[in-house]
């Protein structure tokens, strides 16, 4: 009876530590997103994306923020919204950088694959301008995750990983792309549900199976367990 109150215990323990990890991250990255989730609400996104564009780059220190938050959590005593916070101060400038390079990409690559889609060149160019449009997006979140991991990192070293990795190991790329995938089109249909609810738990996903694909230029003193 004593036995089962202890597991009974630690089991409501754990539950609530895991609970508030994710309401904690997910405000505090609403709070950082939000005027990418203002504009992705209140606009047609048909005729602000541009603003959606700079919005989303303005948006990514808040990505590796979180991902600090979760690279943090069991290793230090620092709750989430401490960890959060120092993420983002850590981070902020190279995840700005990663984030407005990937959206400037983004928007050549996407922009291009509209004009050419109706021309005659579309059947052999829009294939392989929606690949480097997936593999910019995919590069960006394993930069993202990168660099929370090791904060000191230069970006240099960081893009050049997350692309050559990003493409060597693509069958783990494929899965954080479907994470982020289901995660956006739940926003699309049920944007409160996506903000409060889902959002730590995806990019937590996304978290793991980037920092999965990283292992091998992560520190040996950083091992990641399988």
């Amino acid at each position: 009876m004593t036995a089962m109150r202890r597991i009974s215990h630690g089991f409501a323990s754990t539950a609530f530590e895991v609970v508030y990890l994710g309401v904690a991250t997910n405000a505090m990255l609403a709070l950082a997103c939000l005027p990418l989730l203002v504009l992705a609400i209140g606009t047609n996104p048909a005729e602000s994306w541009p603003y959606l564009a700079a919005a989303a780059a303005l948006a990514a220190p808040g990505v590796s923020a979180a991902f600090t938050v979760f690279h943090e959590h069991g290793r230090s005593g620092a709750g989430p919204v401490r960890a959060f916070l120092r993420g983002y101060k850590a981070t902020w400038r190279k995840a700005l950088g990663i984030g407005a390079a990937t959206a400037a990409l983004l928007v050549v690559l996407l922009v291009d694959v509209r004009a050419l889609a109706a021309s005659a060149l579309g059947v052999v160019v829009v294939p392989v301008l929606l690949m480097l449009s997936v593999l910019a997006l995919a590069a960006g979140m394993l930069a993202l995750v990168a660099i929370a991991e090791v904060p000191v990192a230069r970006l240099r070293d960081v893009l050049r990983a997350a692309l050559l990795l990003g493409v060597r190991r693509w069958y783990l790329t494929i899965v954080s792309l479907l994470i982020a995938a289901v995660q956006i089109a739940l926003f699309a249909n049920l944007p409160a549900i996506a903000v409060g609810v889902t959002a730590a738990a995806a990019l937590y996903l996304i978290w793991a199976n980037c920092r999965y694909t990283l292992r091998p230029v992560l520190p040996a003193a950083e091992p990641v367990t399988d």
